[in-house]
């Protein structure tokens, strides 16, 4: 549904509530019908299939989680601006198991749009470093993960910090060591 919808159903909530209040004197049912205007508002701001895809990722249900952000066809016109960032992360966040490849342009653009809360930008890096150390980018990967244990305030990421750290201080194997006792070696002996 278009952000703007959510913002016409409120202002007629809030037109039929007052009407009810003044001119039919139903005092009760017109506050009733006001606070009701409420849910449109908050939902003007916080996209309804942005929380449900937020409460699957808590509980770990990936499937569910990638099925409500799949309803958000358009998120521009769909999504407030303060939800873009959030959009990418999440949608990052559950294609991170099945096609880690995709998540590096993810999570860049939810960095790029900006997310609220320190620990989603630490986790966002710290998915960022994982893609950079698995394609061979050290340095790159090093310098990230630096930022994500800056972010990381409340040491929620040490561990896999850590780990992550012991991964770049292991030596690269390259992807073409070959045996020095095979290369006199012909084709089948």
């Amino acid at each position: 549904m278009n952000k703007y919808i959510k913002i016409v159903v409120a202002a007629l909530l809030i037109i039929a509530g007052g009407y009810m209040m003044f001119f039919t004197r139903s005092l009760g049912w017109g506050i009733v019908v006001f606070l009701l205007a409420a849910i449109p508002i908050f939902l003007f701001f916080k996209n309804e299939n942005m929380l449900l895809a937020f409460w699957q990722l808590r509980k770990q249900n990936m499937e569910k989680a990638s099925r409500f952000l799949n309803n958000i066809t358009d998120y521009k016109s769909q999504l407030h601006k303060s939800q873009y960032g959030y959009f990418h992360y999440l949608q990052g966040l559950t294609l991170a198991q099945d096609n880690p490849t995709k998540v590096e342009p993810l999570m860049r653009k939810a960095l790029e749009y900006g997310l609220n809360m320190k620990h989603d930008r630490a986790m966002a890096t710290l998915n960022l470093a994982a893609v950079a150390i698995s394609k061979g980018r050290k340095q790159e990967g090093q310098k990230l993960l630096e930022e994500a244990k800056r972010l990381d305030s409340a040491g929620m990421m040490t561990d896999q910090i850590k780990m992550m750290k012991d991964q770049l201080k292991m030596p690269s194997m390259q992807k073409h060591m070959h045996n020095p006792n095979m290369r006199q070696r012909g084709k089948f002996f």
